[in-house]
């Protein structure tokens, strides 16, 4: 039996009310729960719906006076443990199921006055005992030569060709159902005749592109029972992950164009909102927090996404967060920062603004200097390189510690193979001579710069939150790469060289 956790749902549900509420019961011999919960799927969470709280010689009662919303439910005991699923529609709201307790209680359950449900049960008897028999089918192979493997591989393909063809048979049999639709999400769907490709071969592309054009095949999104199932969010998320193409544009497309296939500020179409964006802002793939600069301004910006949060303070937070992000979003030109070479460091420690503390400090000692500062910034926009590495790190940092002397290999390499690369060093803090001490250690042969005036917030400019924090620009200063490794540097201007090339 499959454990379960329970979490509270965050977002404005609203559910529609009716007459005639649900009534459903379930006679469960040799149970020895004192009580038990009726929960359902929603999107990628498992809720409680009822409890009964009085359970007489197994049998177990839930009641309400308003229509469950259609969608997957589940008889949960009391340790949290599913005993088994079932669904509800606007057709069925009163139901009654027999069964025992026992390793078997799936393949003794039976519906009263439900042929559909017992239609459901006898497809799921048929999935498990598949399974039981690819399983020990497998364990009477002893895999000691490749000839066992490959009667596996066999093994797994005709299984998996068996579940497809029950889950075709079981549609068309109930097509129009809502049950159907529910197995019609969890069906995958695959070219069986499979063209060769001009080597001979299966067409792999072909493979591909069928699978894709069918993923989302007879799915109505606008029936919200849609992503009350366990299949919905898992088949969402594979879509995301593996199936549409990973590059930032192509997934902004993509969601889109999902959005607008729901039903406009519906359940779904909050969750779906919600849902792409918290999963592009906290991704780690360099380059996908453009999808969640998009749904800030496409969604939050617009008023589309209004009641998806239950306080303003969470969009005004999302929208904050996207408006720092976007000037620094992998193809926008990297902002300009104007910096001090830290070899004049010892003349901004006597016109005193290592010292300042306050920012009415700053401003007046700059304003007072300001024609003998302008002779001594070096700003990114000016330096001429067909690569720029641009790197904020702090000497204190001991991740910094190694990642510095990696780059500086790096980067010697890349002069080596005779690319036109600098390295823009930025020293987060203001500590000079400490800044400069570890230049002459490690002989750091950069464009080793700090802010002495403290007239850029790097910070915030670039989203510096952690040391060390790497981009890679182009001759044009625009991003190619960020927030990188060391020594993914090299690698990462090979492949920018190679793209230069092409026609």
């Amino acid at each position: 039996m499959k454990k379960i956790f329970f979490l509270f749902f965050c977002l404005s549900v609203f559910t529609s009310h009716a007459q005639n509420g649900y009534d459903i019961t379930i006679n469960l011999k040799n149970c020895k729960d004192t009580l038990a919960y009726l929960t359902f799927y929603q999107f990628d969470k498992t809720l409680i719906k009822d409890t009964c709280t009085t359970i007489k010689n197994g049998k177990i009662v839930f009641t309400g006076k308003t229509k469950l919303n259609k969608g997957v439910y589940s008889l949960v005991s009391q340790q949290k443990t599913i005993y088994f699923d079932f669904f509800v529609d606007d057709t069925n709201q009163k139901l009654e199921f027999n069964s025992e307790i026992g390793a078997n209680i799936v393949n003794n359950l039976t519906a009263v006055n439900s042929i559909i449900h017992n239609n459901f049960f006898d497809y799921i008897k048929k999935l498990n005992k598949e399974g039981t028999d690819f399983q020990s089918s497998k364990q009477n192979l002893n895999i000691k030569v490749k000839n066992d493997s490959l009667q596996i591989l066999a093994k797994q393909q005709d299984f998996e060709l068996r579940v497809q063809n029950l889950e075709e048979d079981f549609i068309a049999k109930n097509k129009g159902t809502f049950i159907a639709d529910v197995i019609n999400l969890k069906s995958e769907k695959t070219l069986k005749n499979v063209p060769k490709a001009s080597n001979g071969r299966p067409d792999s592309l072909a493979v591909f592109k069928y699978y894709k054009q069918n993923y989302w095949k007879d799915v109505n999104f606008k029936d919200e029972g849609v992503f009350r199932n366990p299949f919905f969010f898992n088949k969402l998320k594979k879509y995301f992950d593996q199936v549409a193409f990973p590059h930032p544009d192509s997934l902004t497309v993509e969601v889109d164009k999902m959005i607008a296939k729901v039903e406009p500020n519906g359940l779904l179409y909050k969750l779906l909102v919600s849902h792409f964006t918290y999963t592009y802002e906290s991704s780690k793939i360099m380059g996908f927090d453009k999808v969640f600069v998009h749904m800030s301004d496409t969604y939050f910006k617009t008023g589309r996404a209004t009641g998806i949060y239950q306080d303003e303070t969470s969009v005004q937070r999302i929208i904050k967060r996207a408006d720092k992000l976007k000037p620094i979003t992998v193809g926008a030109i990297a902002p300009d920062i104007s910096m001090i070479d830290v070899k004049n460091s010892a003349r901004i420690k006597q016109l005193g603004f290592e010292t300042a503390t306050t920012s009415e400090e700053v401003t007046k000692l700059f304003y007072a200097n300001q024609a003998e500062l302008n002779k001594q910034f070096v700003k990114l926009h000016d330096i001429k390189a067909d690569y720029t590495i641009l790197v904020f790190w702090d000497v204190d940092c001991g991740h910094c510690q190694k990642e510095i002397p990696v780059l500086k290999e790096v980067y010697h390499e890349l002069l080596k193979n005779k690319i036109d690369v600098k390295v823009m060093s930025v020293y987060t803090l203001y500590d000079s001579d400490k800044y400069k001490k570890y230049i002459a250690e490690h002989n750091l042969d950069f464009i080793n710069v700090y802010d002495g005036p403290h007239l850029n917030n790097i910070i915030e400019k670039y989203d510096v939150y952690s040391t060390p924090v790497i981009f890679i620009l182009d001759k044009d200063k625009r991003i190619k790469a960020k927030k990188i490794a060391a020594n993914q540097v090299k690698n990462i201007i090979s492949i920018l060289e190679k793209e230069k090339q092409q026609p």
